[in-house]
């Protein structure tokens, strides 16, 4: 029964609901400090090419909140006073082979 109840806990864990915030509406420091704050949020802005196609994205201050077998890499986001503020997202490891080396894809 002890199981039971550590295992409902972990899944209630997982299941916070996660901010939503509209990065055109903040400045690039505050999104970051947003993104930091929270570990990780959902940004969502309209497409530069079409503004009536939302762009959305789960954004991370590191790897910690990425699912297993994801890595963090950099990503650009529009905010009210930069058209590419810098953020996180998670992402399938890229491998390159240099030799007999394999390494992550670099961000």
């Amino acid at each position: 029964m002890a199981f039971a109840g550590l295992g409902l806990c972990l899944i209630a864990a997982q299941a916070q609901a996660i901010s939503r915030y509209d990065p055109t509406r903040m400045s690039c420091d505050g999104v970051q400090a947003r993104v930091a704050r929270e570990g990780a949020v959902i940004l969502r802005y309209s497409s530069a090419r079409n503004p009536n196609l939302p762009i959305y994205d789960r954004y991370v201050s590191d790897s910690r909140f990425c699912p297993a077998g994801q890595v963090r890499a950099r990503a650009y986001v529009p905010s009210a006073d930069a058209r590419s503020c810098p953020v996180y997202k998670c992402k399938q490891p890229e491998f390159e082979r240099r030799g007999r080396i394999w390494r992550f894809g670099r961000d």
